[in-house]
């Protein structure tokens, strides 16, 4: 099936024959299905948290004294996506000139955007061409456009995620970024850095990796053989953000936050988010100290330490209110046992569930990395290489099989122990279009 160019190609990127070979198989079986009991909910034993006031400022209390304790607190932010998605009506609107709504919306409020200033006095496909090439918006990383205004000058969502960290005491913050990108991430950064630090009175320690070439996979035909560009080489695609676990892996932390870079909100809503980032975390930490003192109670049998010692998460999910995606559910493994999982829509092949399904997809993550002893887990050991899912691309007009690593907070995190909180639907704030930004909640 592989040349010795083949090869060569793989030995390259760090991809062993093996792990290629199980990837061209994969296209071939498929993935199992996975046993979904229900659709997790608030109701009792359904598997989500909704802590009364009394319960939050409690959890709120726990983390605060856990921060008194100098533990090491990270912030995990993956930022490597472009923008382009966000602005694919508008690059249609170069191609045809056509003005749907959507163009009229945006070209309507071209003063109510961050980055508006710099399209004064420009209209129509002029504002639209000078946004995405002059300005390099359709090229750019998310985390670097302008998102909000401020009278001292207008934040990308790498501020925001900046401010965050020095109101919830997570101010070692890691970036996850493409390679093409990183030299703009640092100096972006070292441009701001000292002014959010004498604002807030912290003091930042920020680090960035990229997504590593060995997570990337082989592209398919649709028969199942390896997919070749036209000079014959191997095509090989990013493998989703579950590859991050890799990076993940790398950092050194006792508690992780991770929230995607595009999730971010002005100052005058970030009360709620800092609120909630700190009852998570309470939440985990208040778990953490349970599942410690169990782990070291020598009646404990093998069974059960081998259960409870595992990296945990606490997740913030929000009641749905149409967002398109999966959520959190009760899945049957393969022992028998019951666990909660994040899954994506993709992974969800009965409607019935879908219909039911009471909450959307993780807000905010919180991760507790180091066991009982205060080793680091092996993370990618806790990975379940089973709920991966193959999607259909193309490249160069020609048809192809995509293979996805399961997702960072899917398949990637399977075998941890895991906990939903019901968490508020202010800090649910994705942007997904440009129009996004002209929502209330992000003027």
């Amino acid at each position: 099936m592989f040349t010795q160019s083949d090869l060569d190609q793989l030995q390259h990127r760090g991809i062993t024959l093996k792990a290629a070979e199980k990837q061209m198989e994969s296209f071939r079986t498929g993935f199992p299905s996975l046993d979904i009991v229900a659709p997790a909910s608030t109701k009792k034993g359904q598997g989500i948290l909704a802590p009364t006031r009394e319960m939050q400022d409690q959890y709120i209390e726990v983390w605060q004294q856990y921060l008194k304790a100098k533990h090491k607190v990270l912030k995990f932010v993956p930022a490597s996506g472009a923008a382009s998605r966000m602005f694919k009506n508008l690059f249609e609107y170069l191609d045809n000139g056509v003005e749907t709504p959507f163009i009229q919306e945006f070209l309507a409020n071209l003063d109510k955007f961050a980055f508006g200033d710099q399209l004064q006095g420009k209209t129509g496909q002029e504002a639209v061409r000078f946004l995405l090439e002059n300005m390099n918006y359709g090229n750019l990383p998310k985390g670097l456009l302008l998102f909000h205004k401020y009278r001292d000058g207008a934040r990308t969502p790498a501020l925001e995620h900046l401010v965050e960290g020095a109101m919830t005491g997570a101010t070692d913050i890691h970036f996850t970024v493409s390679h093409d990108h990183l030299p703009l991430f640092r100096q972006h950064i070292a441009d701001h850095m000292q002014r959010f630090e004498k604002k807030y009175g912290v003091r930042y320690q920020i680090s960035f990796s990229e997504q590593k070439p060995s997570t990337d996979t082989l592209a398919a035909n649709p028969d199942g053989t390896p997919f070749r560009t036209a000079d014959g080489k191997l095509l090989f695609r990013p493998g989703g953000h579950g590859a991050l676990i890799e990076n993940l892996n790398e950092q050194d932390a006792d508690i992780v936050f991770i929230k995607n870079i595009d999730n971010v909100v002005p100052d005058r809503l970030k009360k709620d988010t800092i609120r909630w980032k700190q009852v998570l975390a309470g939440v985990l930490v208040a778990e953490q100290q349970r599942v410690f003192d169990r782990l070291q109670d020598p009646s404990i049998s093998d069974e059960e330490r081998a259960r409870l010692n595992r990296p945990i998460r606490v997740c913030g999910v929000v009641k749905n209110t149409g967002e398109p995606g999966g959520g959190p559910f009760i899945v049957r493994e393969e022992d028998g046992s019951l666990s909660y999982q994040i899954l994506e829509s993709s992974q969800i092949s009965d409607p019935e569930l879908m219909a039911k399904s009471t909450h959307f997809n993780p807000v905010d993550l919180v991760c507790a990395v180091k066991d009982y002893q205060g080793k680091p887990f092996d993370l990618p050991k806790f990975v379940d290489p089973q709920t991966g899912f193959i999607s259909h691309k193309s490249k160069d007009g020609k048809e192809l099989l995509a293979l996805e690593l399961p997702g960072l907070w899917n398949g990637a995190m399977s075998r941890w122990n895991t906990i939903f909180v019901q968490v508020p639907i202010s800090t649910f704030n994705p942007v997904k279009t440009v129009n996004d930004l002209l929502r209330e909640q992000h003027q």
